[in-house]
């Protein structure tokens, strides 16, 4: 019920080569939304806000397929950006040559981690008129992702990792994280499909352990407004963490019966409270 409330592959880089392809898929994303939309001479009078797509940890743009069918039959443009998990202030920004690069007002919306993302590259970003968290971390400075989910009790990732350690190029170790594979529905996506979610486990992108351990440096949810869609059957982020965060930034809310994947089990609502979003800010 719906209550209204006010990839395992071990292939690793290092994190220059990361950030290079991070970028050059957004740019791929960006040329494809060249006309996402239709338009008319309504529509050319009033344009709709582009939306922003960011996604989270063990995640790739695809998981916003479904919601980006919804917000183009809608008449919305839409970019998917990549996000490389590689840290808040560096995935902050590769987002910011996206949103240099789309010109006018934008609703920019992130899941999971791409929670943390979004707060920092909307920051001081005056076409940026909206925030929108989609089970995802809203952090204050000084927060970092790691410490949110344990704030309370529920998540239980921690027991479903798979870390990947690697040398660097500086002869240094790091370690990316995984979702293992065989408990990757369980843990990420309970509501998803079999098929599907067995597809999302093999395409699973890691997140840098250190981009969990990072302290945000910034919060643009102080600033601007937000809206939050918060899983109650999330076993990423529990609830009560989400909960947490949403009334602390004053966010729209809305709860729903939902895994970690909600973008992916349920399109619909995603992209229904992405619109509430645009059309409260950008008239």
């Amino acid at each position: 019920m719906v209550s209204n409330k006010s990839g395992r592959r071990r292939l690793v880089t290092g994190t220059v080569a990361t950030i290079t392809a991070g970028l050059a898929l957004g740019a791929f994303a960006l040329s494809g939304n060249a006309n996402g939309a239709t338009s008319s001479p309504e529509a050319d009078r009033h344009p709709k806000p582009t939306i922003i797509l960011e996604h989270g940890a063990f995640a790739d743009g695809s998981s916003w397929n479904g919601v980006i069918d919804e917000l183009r039959a809608d008449g919305y443009p839409v970019v998917a950006a990549a996000n490389p998990l590689r840290g808040p202030a560096t995935d902050a920004a590769a987002l910011r040559t996206v949103l240099d690069h789309v010109e006018g007002p934008k609703i920019l919306v992130g899941h999971s981690y791409g929670g943390n993302v979004i707060s920092q590259a909307a920051t001081d970003d005056p076409q940026v008129k909206a925030l929108v968290y989609v089970a995802a971390f809203l952090p204050a400075p000084g927060e970092t992702a790691l410490e949110l989910t344990g704030k309370f009790p529920g998540s239980t990732l921690p027991d479903a990792l798979d870390p990947v350690t690697y040398q660097q190029g500086d002869g240094s170790t790091a370690t990316d994280l995984y979702i293992q594979q065989d408990k990757f529905r369980h843990q990420f996506a309970a509501d998803v499909p079999a098929q599907q979610a067995a597809l999302m486990a093999a395409e699973q992108r890691p997140v840098a352990q250190s981009a969990l351990e990072e302290k945000a440096t910034t919060a643009a949810w102080r600033t601007k407004p937000s809206w939050d869609i918060i899983t109650t059957r999330d076993l990423n982020i529990p609830a009560a963490v989400q909960r947490f965060m949403a009334k602390r930034a004053h966010a729209h809310t809305t709860e729903v019966a939902a895994s970690h994947s909600v973008a992916v089990s349920r399109p619909h609502l995603v992209a229904d409270v992405i619109e509430q979003a645009a059309r409260a800010t950008v008239r």
